[in-house]
């Protein structure tokens, strides 16, 4: 009788525990797969990195220097939510194209919206953004509630919650973020309340493209003047540009900005008829190109007050 060689059973063992061991490193490698997120703008995705950090994935739809008011989706932006694990939008009719971009993808949840729980502006008058008010009254949500830092706390306290919902193995790991991130955003607002503080109200007084900056003045006390609406959409009237100009000149009115995102010659215009020379560009709905000095939200908001802060003292 033949008998198998003694170092058979050994090596067995040893097969059979490096097959256990794969078995079980198997969940592990499943479980390090990146959360896909997309959100809807720029300056949405880079608070949803905050949050996610290396756990998740995002893809944005409305990228750095484009505008989210007059965005057209691609069927690749279709593409990009149909493989979605979770939406992000800023919700308070910012995104009026979202609902129907749902509708040709293949996703099949509903989408988080970070301003939940926010209270929002309303316009002065109606600019025509045209999806995001109803019934009679002539008011329009302003939508641009990022403009508050205290708003975006808010959205912070959203998105954390939506990646536990969808990643509940990383939860612990989204709220540490969140907290780091809250601590940044008080830093932030100290340091812009900080900024404003020398400057006497009266004297706070900003002409912009568009209407985008309501939260940013009720906190802060600064009146922006602007002769388009909260929508990049919206035309601006001879009447209310000549209206402007009036304002400017009674006021002497020094901090004139266009947006990034707007077209420049409406502010030129005002510029040659008030002879007040341009103070440069404020990002209002979007983030600029990796690298420069508007490139986080944080990075965002210090660009602004700056500008902002130096104009307004005729620097």
């Amino acid at each position: 009788m033949t008998h198998p060689p003694a170092s058979l059973p050994r090596r067995t063992t040893t097969l059979a525990a490096l097959a256990l061991g794969l078995a079980a490193l198997t969940p592990s490698l499943h479980a390090q797969a990146p959360l896909r997120a997309v959100a809807s703008f720029s300056i949405l995705g880079d608070i949803v990195k905050e949050i996610g950090g290396d756990r998740v994935a995002v893809d944005v739809l409305v990228g750095p220097g484009a505008d989210a008011h007059v965005f057209q989706p691609t069927p690749a932006h279709a593409r990009l939510i149909g493989q979605a694990q979770v939406v992000f939008a800023n919700g308070l009719g910012f995104e009026g194209w979202l609902s129907r971009l749902l509708k040709t993808s293949a996703y099949k949840g509903q989408p988080v919206t970070v301003s939940q729980g926010i209270q929002p502006l309303r316009s002065e008058a109606d600019h025509g953004h045209g999806e995001h008010h109803k019934g009679d009254s002539h008011d329009e949500i302003d939508p641009h509630a990022w403009q508050s830092v205290a708003n975006v706390k808010v959205y912070v306290r959203n998105i954390a919650k939506a990646l536990c919902q969808a990643d509940a193995a990383s939860c612990d790991l989204y709220q540490r973020n969140a907290r780091a991130y809250d601590a940044k955003l008080n830093e932030l607002d100290t340091a812009i309340r900080a900024a404003w503080a020398s400057i006497p109200v009266a004297q706070r007084k900003v002409i912009t493209s568009h209407d985008a900056f309501g939260y940013y003045a009720r906190d802060h006390q600064v009146s922006f003047l602007a002769p388009q609406g909260v929508s990049t959409e919206s035309e601006a009237s001879a009447k209310g540009v000549a209206q402007l100009v009036r304002q400017i000149r009674q006021d002497q009115i020094k901090a004139l900005f266009v947006e990034s995102i707007s077209d420049p010659r409406l502010i030129e215009q005002i510029a040659r008829e008030t002879g007040v020379k341009p103070s440069g560009a404020l990002f209002s709905d979007s983030l600029s190109a990796r690298g420069g000095e508007a490139s986080s939200y944080i990075g965002l908001m210090r660009f602004n007050t700056r500008a902002l802060t130096t104009a307004v003292r005729g620097q």
